[in-house]
């Protein structure tokens, strides 16, 4: 029975209460509470969206390579010894038209310059892991690089030739008559792509430099570098004065690559076209004997 009548009481309570939400100044007070929470939520959205934005920016910033690079103060090259382009003198300073270019774009962005030799092979891990924060040397502008990087303009002419020993350069005049060599290979490079779409026998090392070691050693019978490398490095008052280069295989371009999307390409573009303009490149090509190869820069 108490149950009944407390059961009773709450039902008519209920009642009561739905009777006075029914009252215009309660509707009243309801649309003013109403307007006020959406002003609120209004200010709230705003803050929201104002933050959206800042992140935003921030997000812009992080893209930026050149922020990135700035930042930390150093621009870091990735290398190998390759004269006449990066190479050390007697103090174990880097030097070499690359070396030489790469310390003056980085002076004019405000930064320290860092060289690091890397394997070759791996020059697009390297990049995209920020280990390095670009490739400069002598690379090649292959399609697998032009895919893979964000790439300078065209500034140097090169070509991959064949290296043999000088006593038997004359048997090796063309393409025929390299079937039956074994060759050594830079691995990843220009040369091992050529070497592959001949079908020559190759064995991949880690540089150039060491390309050259093995036909010295005669543990393989010919190589294949860059013609710029090999007029600076193979033949008379040389340290391989008893080699030499034979054929030319191609036609092919240097190009300087950072991380795709890296707008210090960019600004490399623009430093090259002033200091083209200015003569400092064309000075600095003729330092190292690579002047002829030097593409105009507009």
């Amino acid at each position: 029975m108490k149950k009944f009548i407390a059961l009773t009481l709450t039902l008519a309570l209920s009642m009561s209460l739905m009777a006075c939400g029914n009252s215009g100044a309660a509707d009243n007070s309801s649309v003013v509470s109403d307007v006020d929470t959406l002003d609120i939520n209004t200010d709230a959205v705003a803050e929201s969206n104002s933050g959206d934005n800042t992140q935003a920016d921030a997000v812009s910033a992080d893209d930026s390579d050149l922020t990135y690079v700035q930042d930390k103060g150093t621009l870091v090259v990735g290398i190998t010894d390759f004269e006449p382009m990066d190479y050390k003198n007697a103090d174990g300073d880097w030097i070499g038209f690359d070396a030489d270019m790469a310390k003056s774009f980085a002076e004019t962005i405000g930064v320290e310059v860092e060289f690091v030799e890397i394997d070759w092979d791996n020059k697009i891990m390297e990049l995209d892991g920020k280990t390095i924060d670009c490739v400069w040397n002598g690379m090649t502008l292959t399609p697998e690089v032009t895919s893979s990087m964000e790439c300078s303009n065209a500034y140097c002419n090169n070509a991959q030739v064949v290296i043999v020993p000088s006593d038997v350069a004359d048997q090796y005049q063309d393409v025929e008559s390299l079937s039956e060599l074994t060759f050594a290979v830079e691995a990843g490079s220009a040369g091992e792509e050529q070497a592959n779409e001949l079908g020559l026998n190759c064995t991949p090392v880690k540089a150039q430099a060491d390309a050259l070691m093995e036909v010295a050693a005669g543990t393989s019978d010919a190589a294949i570098i860059d013609s710029l490398m090999a007029a600076a490095m193979v033949g008379e008052g040389t340290g391989y004065a008893n080699l030499t280069y034979t054929i030319g295989l191609n036609d092919e371009e240097y190009g300087v690559g950072f991380r795709k999307g890296s707008d210090l390409a960019e600004a490399l573009n623009d430093f090259l076209v002033t200091r083209y303009a200015d003569g400092s490149i064309l000075h600095c090509a003729e330092t190292y004997g690579v002047q002829a190869a030097i593409i105009e820069q507009k």
